[in-house]
């Protein structure tokens, strides 16, 4: 099998990004956004999903970080579509419940071709240092949207906005680490309709 390698260039008034990914990877990173926090959660979802991921991003943080972490998730959700192509061979569906300490989360994924997102994570805080809990909320939506894929995040328990936010990055990380992979026995790809690719408008 080829390489799996998505990558995106996005350049706006607010935001400078270069992103690439690796689905078939080891976890190496090369990350700079600009947001200490959000630098550590993505190094978590590419040494959990075994992704190498190459992250350089300039945004207007003088502002706020909300540009930046919706646009590397609009990046990285092109790539990962990028990446898996038609998506033929790919077992298509993960989900584990993965424990940080105190908090428990389930994340399950599917590459269906179709954008489905449910976010059921609340936090104790509205930030963990400078960083605004929502925007996790706001990251993975971008991601599931441009991926097309559906994402459902549910927090069980915890009571530690940092436990919880890694638990999310960790836990979607494992579950991606399911779906993009070969399965040795999926000829073809794993749908009855034989298409996981999302129709247009017109089709």
């Amino acid at each position: 099998m080829s390489r799996r390698i998505g990558s995106v260039t996005r350049k706006t008034a607010e935001t400078d990004i270069l992103l690439q990914i690796n689905l078939d990877g080891s976890g190496q990173t090369e990350i700079e956004t600009g947001v200490g926090f959000f630098n550590h959660m993505l190094t978590l979802l590419a040494k959990h999903g075994l992704f190498d991921l190459t992250v350089q991003a300039k945004g207007d943080i003088d502002v706020d970080f909300h540009h930046t972490v919706e646009d590397v998730g609009i990046c990285l959700g092109q790539a990962i579509a990028q990446a898996i192509g038609d998506k033929a061979g790919i077992t298509r569906y993960g989900s584990i419940s993965l424990p940080m300490e105190e908090t428990l989360v389930t994340s399950a994924v599917d590459l269906s071709g179709r954008m489905a997102f449910v976010f059921r994570v609340d936090f104790p805080t509205e930030k963990i240092g400078d960083f605004d809990c929502q925007l996790v909320d706001v990251f993975w939506e971008a991601v599931a949207a441009n991926a097309r894929m559906n994402l459902h995040l549910l927090l069980h328990h915890g009571r530690n906005s940092h436990h919880i936010s890694e638990a999310v990055f960790k836990g979607t990380a494992r579950a991606l680490r399911q779906a993009v992979a070969v399965d040795p026995r999926q000829t073809g790809v794993p749908s009855s309709k034989g298409s996981l690719t999302e129709k247009k408008p017109d089709q």
